[in-house]
């Protein structure tokens, strides 16, 4: 795992841009964190280096799916209003893990762990008044090697309490 603390807005926005970069079709981002911890603005910030407008990018709380199109498709979900053990096939998010789109989960908690194999888990949290932090779990060999090529570990990491590098430049 990764931690990154984001001072700022604009720290938030480097990380998505790192992440974007990484991204392929098939390619899940799984965006778990309380309500207002930034996952619709995290999603945003994707979609636009995606080359989709961050305006066209809202929660799909109630669609539960949005679908665009850029430089990748983007499938946005949002399970907050399912709750826990969401099956995909329910909601025909299973439909969309076919390897043709960046799949963007929103309350990913909610889905049964064995619902995605090759996942990268990013978890969202306030720290302060415009500061996050943000905990990056890869799920399968391809993301860990993508992340450990982005995020080399600092030799002092453990005695910053395991934070590993600071905020993406």
């Amino acid at each position: 795992m990764t931690r990154l603390r984001l001072p700022d807005e604009a720290a938030t926005l480097r990380l998505a841009a790192r992440i974007a970069a990484l991204l392929g079709p098939g390619d899940v981002v799984l965006l778990s964190g309380d309500l207002g911890a930034g996952k619709t603005f995290f999603t945003k910030a994707l979609a636009a280096e995606m080359g989709i407008d961050p305006a066209e990018v809202t929660s799909p709380s109630f669609a539960l799916i949005h679908e665009h199109r850029g430089r990748l498709p983007l499938v946005h979900a949002d399970l907050y209003r399912l709750g826990p053990g969401v099956d995909p096939a329910d909601i025909g998010l299973d439909d969309h893990l076919d390897g043709q789109a960046v799949v963007v989960v929103e309350w990913a908690e909610h889905l049964p762990r064995e619902a995605v194999d090759e996942a990268l888990e990013i978890r969202l949290r306030w720290t302060g008044p415009a500061s996050r932090e943000a905990e990056l779990a890869p799920r399968g060999e391809g993301w860990h090697r993508r992340l450990e090529g982005l995020f080399p570990r600092r030799p002092d990491a453990e005695e910053n309490g395991g934070a590993g590098p600071g905020p993406p430049a």
